[in-house]
């Protein structure tokens, strides 16, 4: 995974270098010239305009113009307060970097590309927000990623980013960007010994008229590997619920269902609970006791997580792992209030007893430690009904197969490169057969 440092993360480690700050500027601007080579296809007569501010941005954007000027680029020096840029075939922006907190007037968006040193000058290096930014390209940062490159719409202002690693010890992190490389051990735990037992499943959702939820985590938990299935619903028939041929129906008695479902829960793996389940009061107080007493690792997702809210010491003293999985409406359900602009703070204060999934177009997850994973392979394509039915099916899967945070950031960008896949249009029921070429793309050398 890619260590991702927040703004003062990063102030603390250039603090604690061993070298001094002229030569990490100097490395800095070796990286933006080079960067800036690359853009332009080569030096001898090109043009270019840099918007250099006061600080170490400034001084990273000065030292690139001097190695560019010595590369036969012609370098017009801007400063950001009043910008007038002239024709050119490059703009840099050095005008501030991550810690920068205000707003700034950019310029008009010029008719060139632009390769932003650090972070798009504007940008909100923890939070992605834009307070008024030109449109890089390119970004070049320095030492790892900044979760402000990762959330939108930073992530959408800086365009393609580089990491230029500066000698800088970044082991200090406690977030990470997930990436295909990452999944090598998630996706790739099966052994010639393993029968369907090995990773089996048992899923508790559907409801009249809501069966499709627990249809779609059925189909995407089969589909991700998981062995024995085992699907029932306290309130609609086997038959009703109509689900793949692999997975087993079993009935459930409306009354006290939860100590038929605990009766043989420990042959399981993981239970996911849910999908369509309901929130009337009877059904959130049943699922409250189950998740409580459930012996093994439980996803929850959907309505189920309306019992946590309702019923919050459910997972006050479970000793398997537990599983989250809202959306931002849910997580206001589950905590009060809406995520927060710091994203990051919001999941991790809510992952204190729990491993938490914030869906979003970065998804994050976090768990009691205050390790958190950035997750990217999603796209608007996921943004149909049942996608999030689909991914609760993925996590259950994968919950057995590496620490736990990993699993479920696994099932996360799993699903997301599957959608990926997926043609304009695509519904929630399309992923599940995407998901094992998905597999082989992101597992191929």
């Amino acid at each position: 995974m890619l260590p991702v440092i927040t703004p003062a993360e990063m102030s603390d480690i250039d603090a604690d270098a061993p070298e001094p700050k002229q030569v990490l500027i100097q490395r800095a601007g070796y990286a933006t010239a080079n960067a800036a080579i690359a853009m332009l296809g080569g030096g001898y007569g090109r043009r270019v305009s840099i918007i250099v501010g006061k600080g170490n941005n400034g001084e990273d954007g000065r030292i690139a113009a001097q190695i560019l000027t010595r590369r036969g680029v012609r370098c017009a020096l801007r400063d950001p307060g009043s910008v007038l840029l002239d024709e050119c075939d490059l703009v840099i922006d050095a005008a501030y970097g991550t810690g920068f907190r205000d707003s700034w007037d950019p310029p008009p968006q010029p008719k060139s590309p632009v390769l932003a040193i650090d972070i798009p000058s504007g940008v909100d290096g923890l939070t992605g927000q834009d307070f008024g930014s030109l449109q890089a390209q390119h970004t070049v940062t320095f030492g790892a990623l900044k979760p402000g490159l990762l959330l939108e719409p930073g992530v959408s202002r800086a365009g393609e980013v580089h990491v230029s690693d500066l000698g800088l010890d970044v082991t200090r992190c406690r977030a990470a960007f997930l990436t295909d490389q990452d999944l090598q051990g998630p996706l790739t735990q099966r052994t010639p010994t393993d029968h369907k037992w090995s990773n089996s499943l048992r899923i508790i959702g559907g409801s009249p008229g809501m069966t499709g939820a627990v249809q779609l985590a059925t189909h995407g938990a089969l589909r991700a590997g998981a062995g024995m299935t085992v699907v029932s619903s306290p309130t609609v028939g086997p038959s009703e619920l109509n689900l793949p041929t692999e997975a087993v129906a079993r009935p459930l008695s409306s009354v006290n269902w939860t100590s038929q479902v605990l009766a043989d829960l420990e042959r399981f793996d993981a239970l996911l609970i849910g999908p369509g389940l309901g929130v009337d009061a009877e059904t959130l107080a049943a699922t409250a006791e189950l998740i409580e007493r459930a012996p093994v690792p439980v996803v929850v997702d959907a309505d189920a997580l309306s019992a946590i809210a309702a019923h919050p010491n459910c997972i006050k003293g479970r000793s398997a792992p537990t599983v989250l999985t809202p959306h931002d409406g849910e997580f206001k359900t589950l905590t009060g209030a809406q995520p927060g602009l710091d994203r990051c703070s919001s999941v991790r204060s809510a992952a204190r007893r729990s491993i938490v999934l914030l869906k979003g177009p970065t998804t994050l997850v976090a768990n009691p430690d205050g390790e958190l994973i950035f997750v990217r392979s999603g796209d608007q394509r996921l943004a149909t009904a049942g996608s999030g039915d689909v991914l609760a099916g993925i996590i259950g899967a994968l919950i057995g197969y590496a620490p736990t945070h990993l699993a479920v950031a696994a099932a996360a960008h799993w699903h997301g490169r599957a959608a990926a896949l997926g043609q304009s249009g695509m519904i929630a029921s399309d992923l599940p057969s995407l998901l094992q070429p998905a597999r082989s793309a992101m597992l191929s050398p």
